[in-house]
């Protein structure tokens, strides 16, 4: 039987390698902070490139759906037309009053109008709502099942009832747009006050200080990045409340929806039923990103939601 001395260097049995540290060693990098790495397709062509390829791809759909769809063209363009001719007769010419492009910018303004101040509406109503529901849980218990309700009434079944409370013009507009915005603002923004941090409430129970300052000072900044996450959702739906209601209600302003329910009862007027569908949906992009680009600026110094770069 083998044995070890127990008097036996233990830099003699590993190699020299190991145990002599190197003359010199290169000095370690800095470790970057999570959020700084410039990740793989942060560039121009990472960013840019996928969305025009779905644009592409897109576009391709349509045009052979179109062409297999319909054998004559007289039926293609009274249901669905390739895009080239939704251009054609639809947007242009661009500045001649009564067709194209500056046609459906007029009929626009009045959904823009509508869709913002409905959005505001909905954002200073639905916040004083989350504010007193978080007051206490038997307000919340109380408001938050109509909350629901009102999110999920069909507009169309109660627009006899509308019209006799808001009148047929811009007020019934904007009851349309408020029903339909003011949910998500009313949930984001209640979770996010009920999701302040309970070490901060201490110390601030520490200090004994106020209800209002409390709210005004802790809950409030704290469930801005859920107000915001809200505000962008509430901002689609304004838009598409506003062109409901353009569908609904005649009287007044004449808005994107009227243009688009009008052109859609003759079929020669398919290319500009898509050209007034399009033109709402960008709008509806450039609220979002809007609201997108706002939200960013207003939190991402202090939030890691919102991002660094």
């Amino acid at each position: 039987m083998t044995t070890f001395d127990d008097d036996i260097d233990a830099s003699s049995a590993l190699p020299q390698a190991a145990v002599a540290a190197p003359a010199s060693s290169p000095p370690t990098a800095p470790l970057t902070p999570p959020g700084t790495q410039r990740r793989r397709g942060d560039g121009f062509i990472g960013r840019f490139l996928p969305p025009v390829i779905m644009f592409a791809l897109f576009l391709g759909v349509w045009y052979l759906y179109s062409t297999l769809a319909f054998e004559q063209a007289f039926q293609r363009r009274n249901a669905l037309p390739y895009p080239h001719e939704v251009i054609q007769d639809g947007f242009l010419p661009f500045w001649d009053e009564r067709q194209g492009t500056r046609e459906i910018l007029g009929y626009m303004w009045p959904t823009v109008k509508v869709t913002l101040l409905g959005l505001g509406i909905s954002i200073v109503v639905g916040v004083l709502i989350a504010v007193v529901m978080n007051m206490s849980k038997y307000f919340e218990r109380a408001i938050f099942p109509y909350a629901v309700v009102a999110q999920t009434i069909p507009i169309l079944a109660i627009t006899p009832l509308l019209t006799q409370v808001f009148g047929d013009r811009l007020g019934v507009r904007l009851a349309v747009v408020f029903l339909i915005a003011v949910f998500p603002i009313i949930t984001n923004t209640l979770f996010g006050l009920q999701s302040t941090d309970r070490l901060h409430h201490d110390l601030f129970t520490l200090n004994k200080t106020s209800r209002l300052t409390r709210l005004w000072k802790l809950e409030l900044p704290s469930a801005i990045p859920a107000l915001m996450t809200g505000i962008r959702i509430a901002s689609g739906l304004a838009v598409i409340g506003a062109i409901v209601a353009d569908f609904f209600f005649n009287q007044g302003d004449k808005g994107i929806g009227f243009f688009i329910r009008v052109r859609q009862q003759a079929a020669a007027d398919r290319p500009d039923m898509l050209a007034g569908t399009i033109t709402a949906s960008l709008f509806g992009v450039v609220m979002f990103l809007i609201v997108g680009a706002i939200t960013t600026r207003a939190i991402r110094d202090w939030h890691d939601s919102a991002g660094k770069g």
